[in-house]
């Protein structure tokens, strides 16, 4: 099983790029979901204008997709006129996609926390100095803990406490794909605008198709092979 973390990403470009991340997002996930790739969105951020997007990260699992992948990874270009300036001339928009190296996600498996029952604290009477139905969990791999008091029942302060600890696990791991997109500018920067991996034209988002003019090859096989008989 590979698994392989790809960042879709308008980088510093205009509105037009963030609306183009979402359409194009819509596109990559209606293909890996045909290919059997797994697929969880572990990282969003939204763009200013509604239903754009200006960066996210998606987590792939699945069996011998590294061509599929490859053919996704670099620029890609939208041919449209803009979505937000109807009367902009601009009609070529660029945006990125990229492998993140070097990050893993952090798996939240249950077997990973470590439970500890203490006696709770404030007012309640001597049943709650008496019991100890507090529960302070812990998130053994990152080392990210919560305690929780607010029932007298320990059963129900478990299930609170867990539900609280794979929030802030998973609010570690954002603040570390933060950190990583600060990392990736360098990528963003530096898009290959003339040489997109994939190109989308208008509103309906189309992708190009390249025209293939058997005929002159075909005219053009034959002449070389009159040169060659002569």
């Amino acid at each position: 099983m590979q698994t392989k973390i790809i960042q879709i990403t308008a980088a510093k470009g205009p509105a037009e790029c963030t609306w183009v991340v979402a359409k194009v997002l819509k596109i990559f996930l209606k293909e890996i979901q045909s290919k059997n790739i797994t697929y969880e969105i572990i990282h969003k951020e939204n763009g200013v204008e509604n239903g754009t997007v200006q960066s996210v990260v998606i987590q792939l699992k699945g069996k011998d997709f590294n061509q599929y992948v490859k053919s996704w990874l670099g620029t890609i270009q939208w041919i449209g006129v803009s979505q937000f300036r109807k009367h902009h001339k601009r009609k070529n928009w660029f945006i990125g996609c990229f492998e993140l190296s070097g990050i893993q996600s952090e798996s939240f498996d249950y077997t990973d926390i470590e439970f500890q029952a203490i006696r709770s604290s404030g007012p309640g009477g001597q049943h709650v100095n008496k019991v100890s139905s507090a529960i302070r969990a812990k998130h053994k791999p990152t080392g990210v803990q919560v305690l929780v008091s607010d029932s007298r029942s320990q059963h129900q302060n478990k299930k609170i406490a867990i539900e609280r600890l794979k929030a802030k696990v998973n609010e570690c791991y954002s603040e570390k794909l933060k950190e990583s997109d600060k990392q990736q500018w360098g990528n963003h920067l530096t898009l290959e605008r003339g040489n997109p991996v994939k190109v989308f034209i208008g509103t309906d988002f189309k992708k190009q198709k390249e025209s293939k003019k058997y005929s002159s090859k075909r005219n053009q096989l034959k002449n070389d092979l009159r040169r060659e008989l002569q």
